[in-house]
C-alpha cells in the first residue's frame, strides 16, 4: 500500500492506493496521525480511488482518523469510494456517519 498525502488550504488529502491490510494499515495510520498533529487541518479525506481491496482494517483506519479528527474539531470525509468497497463500508455502520462519498457524491444508506 502507498500513501501519498496533500495540503489545500485547510484541507488534508490522503491518497490511498493498493491494498489496505492489517501488514500495512500500522505504517499509515502513523503519517496520517503524525500529519494531523502537526498540521491541525479542519477536513481529512481519505481518498480510496486506487484502493483495491481493505479488510477490517481498514475499516479501523478510517474510524480512528474519525475519533482523531473530532478531537481537534475537524472531520472527514472518505471520497471517491470504489462500489466494490462500498458494501463493506456500510455493512460495517459506517454509513451511518455521513462521511462517505461515491465520485463526490454522499452514499445513501438505506434503513
Amino acid at each position: 500500500m502507498r500513501t501519498r498525502i496533500g495540503f489545500d488550504g485547510d484541507s488534508m488529502t490522503a491518497y490511498l492506493s493498493g491494498e489496505i491490510d492489517h501488514h500495512c494499515a500500522k505504517n499509515t495510520r502513523e503519517l496520517i496521525d503524525s500529519l494531523i498533529q502537526q498540521k491541525k487541518p479542519k477536513v481529512l479525506r481519505l481518498d480510496f480511488s486506487g484502493v483495491g481491496f481493505m479488510d477490517s482494517s481498514g475499516i479501523g483506519l478510517i474510524i480512528g482518523r474519525y475519533r482523531m479528527m473530532m478531537l481537534y474539531g475537524g472531520y472527514v470525509r472518505v471520497v471517491n469510494v470504489p462500489e466494490g468497497l462500498e458494501k463493506l463500508m456500510l455493512l460495517s455502520g459506517l454509513g451511518a456517519l455521513d462521511i462517505l462519498e461515491r465520485h463526490g457524491e454522499a452514499i445513501e444508506t438505506t434503513e
